[in-house]
Order: C-alpha cells, then sequence, then structure tokens
C-alpha cells in the first residue's frame, strides 16, 4: 500500500506531506485547493508502477510517467502542472510498501521526465479512479475518442476505466470479503449490469425486465461498475481505489451501506482515496473508525493556507465541512428564537 506522500508545487498544491497514510484515506476541501489534482497524482504514479515491466511492455519508467501525465492532466506541456509563480520545481516523492519512488521537473518540461528514482517493485495488481461523472453510457465514446482518435476529452482516468469494464466476468470462488462485498452491492442495485459484447451496449436487468443504460439512474450506474469490476477480477487485494465524489448521485442510504462495503474491502487488503464535499461521507468514515479500529482511516482536509492530516480515530476534526454544517445548524436555530 502506499505508506506515504509529499507533494511540493504540485498545481494549486504549494506543499503537503502526509507521513503515515491510512487503508481509507479522505481527501476534503473547498473547490480549487487540489483534491482531485492529488488524486489524479497519486493515480499517474502507481499506474506507472504497475505497467512498468508488465508483459512486452518496453517503454521506461520514465516514458510511461510522462505519457500518463500528459494524457491524465490533458496538458500541452506536462510542465504546465508546476505551481505558478514559483521558481523551484515540481517534486512528488510516494513510498509504497515502504520503497520509494520520486521525480521531479521544471516548468519548461514537455514530455520527458529526467529525474526519476524508482526503488517500487513493478506491482502485480491494478489501481482504478472512478470519476464522479458516470462512465457506462459514455463507454464505447470514450473508447473511440481515445484509443482511434487519440484526442483529448476523456483523460486517461475515464480510458482505463472503460478498458477495465472490457473485461469478461470471471467464475470460480473469489476472495471471501469480494464475495460478500458483491452480495452487498446487489442489494443496493436490486438487480445487475450486464454488457452486450455483440452491441458494446450495458443493460440494466431487474427481474425479467431490461432497461437501457441511457434510462437507468446514475447512482445504479456507478455501484455497478464497483461490482463488476469485483466480478471481472480486475482489482485484487493489494489494488488502490481513488474514488472522486464517492457521494454523487447516490441517496444517503446507498451511501451509507457503499462506505461499508469500501470499510469491508479495505479490511481485505484495499487501499482507498477518496475525495468529498459530503458532511455525511465524514460522518460515516468517522462512525466506522470508531466501531472497526483495526481500520486506520485518515482525513487530509485542506483550506487556503494548509494542508492538516487526522486520524478519525482520534475524532472529528475541525474542518470546513463540518464548520459550514455548524453555522446552518446555529442560523436554523436563530429564527427558531426569533
Amino acid at each position: 500500500m502506499l505508506n506515504s506522500l509529499k507533494l511540493k508545487n504540485f498545481g494549486p498544491i504549494d506543499q503537503l506531506k502526509c507521513e503515515q497514510l491510512g487503508n481509507i484515506n479522505l481527501i476534503i476541501g473547498e473547490n480549487s485547493t487540489g483534491k482531485t489534482i492529488l488524486l489524479k497524482a497519486l493515480y499517474t504514479a502507481m499506474r506507472t508502477l504497475e505497467t512498468y515491466k508488465r508483459g512486452n511492455e518496453p517503454r521506461s519508467a520514465e516514458e510511461i510517467l510522462a505519457d500518463k501525465l500528459y494524457w491524465t492532466f490533458e496538458t500541452e506541456k506536462i510542465g504546465e502542472l508546476v505551481s505558478k509563480d514559483v521558481d523551484e520545481p515540481l517534486s512528488f516523492q510516494i513510498n509504497v510498501d515502504n520503497l520509494k519512488f520520486v521525480y521531479t521537473f521544471g516548468r519548461n518540461t514537455t514530455r520527458t521526465i529526467q529525474n526519476l528514482n524508482n526503488h517500487v517493485t513493478p506491482r502485480d495488481s491494478n489501481s482504478i479512479f472512478l470519476p464522479a461523472k458516470e462512465v457506462l453510457s459514455l463507454h464505447s465514446i470514450i473508447l473511440e475518442t481515445r484509443e482511434l482518435d487519440q484526442t483529448f476529452g476523456f483523460d486517461d482516468t475515464y480510458l482505463d476505466l472503460a478498458r477495465a469494464l472490457r473485461h469478461s466476468p470471471k467464475g470460480g470462488k473469489n476472495y471471501r470479503e469480494f464475495a460478500e462485498s458483491r452480495r452487498n452491492l446487489k442489494d443496493i442495485l436490486d438487480g445487475k449490469i450486464e454488457y452486450d459484447e455483440s452491441s458494446g451496449i450495458w443493460h440494466f436487468k431487474k427481474g425479467n425486465q431490461t432497461f437501457s443504460i441511457g434510462v437507468t439512474a446514475e447512482g445504479i450506474k456507478k455501484i455497478s461498475i464497483l461490482d463488476t469490476l469485483l466480478g471481472n477480477r480486475y482489482l485484487d487485494p493489494q489494488s488502490v481505489i481513488f474514488i472522486d465524489e464517492p457521494e454523487a448521485a447516490l441517496h444517503p442510504n446507498a451511501i451509507s451501506k457503499l462506505l461499508d462495503i469500501i470499510a469491508l474491502l479495505a479490511k481485505c487488503g484495499i487501499q482507498f482515496f477518496m475525495a468529498s464535499h459530503s458532511y455525511f461521507v465524514i460522518k460515516k468514515l468517522f462512525i466506522i473508525a470508531q466501531q472497526q479500529k483495526e481500520i486506520s482511516i485518515k482525513i487530509i482536509s485542506t483550506n487556503p493556507e494548509q494542508w492538516t492530516i487526522a486520524d478519525l480515530k482520534d475524532g472529528l476534526p475541525s474542518n470546513p465541512i463540518i464548520d459550514e454544517s455548524i453555522q446552518l445548524y446555529k442560523e436554523e436555530v436563530g429564527l427558531a428564537f426569533q
């Protein structure tokens, strides 16, 4: 798993250091403070480690990383990722299984990275990024835009996910936690998503009825993606899952059940990084942290001045989302006494 991270001059992130990451890591903060950029930065590093030396892959780690940054952040020059109005280069460092992966580059960098120091063993597992926007109804468009047209529009997080969903389901005995998670996911879905390879179209089946993916609820499609990746064995207990806005398009009851499933998967080894604006997500993860002490749940919070890191085992820290909820409560109480 990712043990620690250290970023400097990475887009809006001036400096961020976290010495001890958890099984579940929640990133919160105001808009444009770098939550999604942090998720994507970590994802590009993990996918570099998972692509490097896999099969007949001929590229060096530097070449893979440069391509990943280019297609994930969709910038003409990856040097554009360096923070504005600073003279120092961008620097990125993570420790994976206590082994170091670090790189730096400056503002004039185009698509070549010179300074990469990698001590991490090439990974056999797969990481995945689940964006806030659903993918199933756009599946064929994403593949066509990127694999045929080779144009910007859907970044590598979408392309990788579309390709992962293309893997056929596998039968046989699954990991116990995966099997239990899939049963729980199906309770939320009350049906199942299936892919028709002949037409290249997804459908939602509920009982004897089949529905077009276009008229299927956004929340159903979002839950189905995780179920599919567990069923086709793209994920395993050493995977890392990045989720942007897990609350998007989900009813609070479904969010609660999804986070319980995430906690179950975290117990079996999968590490999670999530970015959220939801007080409900924070509160539910706090309850999980209090109930299940064996799971380490970190909250990485940003405001315009600095990043702070806390462990939800130690309590619910002050943060912008909770502060706003408290302010609304005070306004409500004030109205009651008018």
